[in-house]
């Protein structure tokens, strides 16, 4: 995906949902998210095991968040993205990115069927920076 279509992303987003966060600070989720919080977004754990991570309430599923997500940053193998697909489209997100590493194009095509724009294989932490911090 070309650097400008994903400056507009990072520049429009506020809300971002990160599904497989962990708690652990080694994890690559766990500093991503980290950095995604310095940087002033609104970071939304998603993990059915905890009910905080990062001192912000972690959600079992995008279902269960409370108003609309711009992002859904997915930290999870790639065959359980279609399912986190589906849940990003009935949460009513706009973008599905898939960190570096994961990738699987029938969860892409159903995302941009249902109009959602998609971001694959690539760490969203890296891009922000990259792009001087938006």
């Amino acid at each position: 995906m070309p650097n400008d279509n994903i400056a507009n992303i990072l520049a429009a987003a506020r809300r971002i949902a990160v599904v497989g966060l962990s708690p652990k600070p080694a994890r690559p989720s766990h500093k991503v998210a980290v950095y995604l919080l310095a940087v002033g977004y609104e970071v939304i754990p998603v993990n059915p095991g905890h009910s905080e991570i990062l001192g912000c309430k972690c959600y079992p599923d995008l279902e269960s968040i409370p108003g609309r997500v711009d992002i859904v940053n997915i930290f999870r193998r790639a065959a359980e993205v279609p399912a986190i697909v589906t849940s990003a489209i009935v949460a009513g997100a706009k973008v599905v990115w898939m960190q570096s590493g994961i990738v699987n194009e029938e969860a892409a095509v159903l995302a941009v069927e249902a109009g959602l724009t998609v971001v694959m294989d690539h760490c969203i932490k890296i891009a922000h920076s990259k792009l001087g911090g938006i």
